[in-house]
């Protein structure tokens, strides 16, 4: 019979790239399935049909076998599982032999959070301001703290998708879903000059790259932006995602309700969201007088 795995492992990365998903995303399915397709061609599986259950695990098993990184085996499970389900919604396959399949346990490490001091050293101090390059790159960092963007979130955000008046970003998050992201008033007077300075009508992109080919500015352009700017002041470790971390962290320990900022981060679950509340004593005793009817009672009747 003639293998046709490799066949609709292509069908399958030219439908995620037709729903517009991010690069970076398709590109690691397409090198995580290749190696699939090799691994169950190898156990003697040539037909998408004859992927069972059985296969599925021992790739998994095979890949922390070989010495893969937890988040690797998988992020790996997640692209053969998306290829499964694809291929059972499309009726070239009875059944998702994936279902039911789970994926190693990953530690996954709190969220850093940078203070308030920090965060305005390095929107004030983190950049050369005689660089050509500054405008563009204060309203990258402002842009992501203030609006607790994702980096694909942000180089993928359109002029049209900007409503500056209101002060609200329309982004289009994980699974292609849309939400509001609002945004500060700082960070909408930079967007005004910014929008000044490119000279962009209609729907073209906010941040458009300035190398040859390229539309929009690149993760690693974003990355070194931020990485620079922090270690210009002094701090170590600061990732684009780091920003995405302080704008939860600050919104909660400033009272925003945890469903509110769920929302605001585009989370599907409020588990992901719980990461970033801090919760030490003197908030619990604060939230207790400030809330519960009777916390003042003794005192009120001490002073009578």
């Amino acid at each position: 019979m003639t293998e046709n795995i490799s066949e609709y492992v292509d069908l399958y990365i030219e439908y995620l790239r037709s729903r517009e998903t991010p690069d970076n995303t398709w590109i690691n399915y397409r090198v995580d399935l290749r190696l699939f397709r090799n691994y169950v061609v190898g156990q003697g599986i040539t037909d998408v049909a004859d992927i069972d259950t059985r296969a599925v695990r021992i790739f998994l098993d095979s890949m922390l076998g070989y010495g893969d990184a937890k988040s690797s085996a998988a992020r790996r499970l997640s692209a053969v599982k998306g290829f499964t389900a694809w291929l059972t919604e499309d009726g070239k396959i009875a059944r998702d032999p994936s279902v039911g399949i789970k994926g190693p346990m990953k530690h996954v490490p709190l969220p850093r959070a940078l203070s308030y001091e920090d965060i305005e050293k390095l929107l004030s101090e983190g950049l050369d301001e005689t660089s050509e390059t500054f405008r563009r790159d204060r309203l990258v960092i402002e842009l992501m703290y203030s609006a607790g963007l994702r980096v694909s979130e942000l180089i993928g955000l359109t002029w049209d998708k900007v409503e500056l008046d209101d002060r609200v970003l329309i982004v289009k998050g994980k699974g292609n879903k849309e939400r509001m992201a609002p945004f500060g008033v700082p960070a909408q007077k930079l967007l005004e000059e910014w929008r000044d300075i490119t000279c962009v009508d209609g729907g073209g992109p906010v941040f458009p790259s300035d190398k040859k080919g390229a539309e929009r500015l690149t993760v690693r352009t974003v990355d070194r932006i931020v990485t620079r700017a922090a270690r210009r002041v002094g701090l170590h470790g600061v990732t684009p995602h780091t920003l995405r971390h302080c704008y939860a962290t600050h919104m909660l320990e400033n009272g925003a309700p945890l469903k509110v900022v769920q929302d605001l981060l585009g989370h599907d679950s409020i588990a992901a969201t719980q990461r970033y509340l801090r919760i030490t004593p003197s908030q619990i005793k604060k939230s207790y007088l400030s809330a519960h009817p009777l916390a003042s009672a003794d005192e009120s009747s001490e002073t009578a």
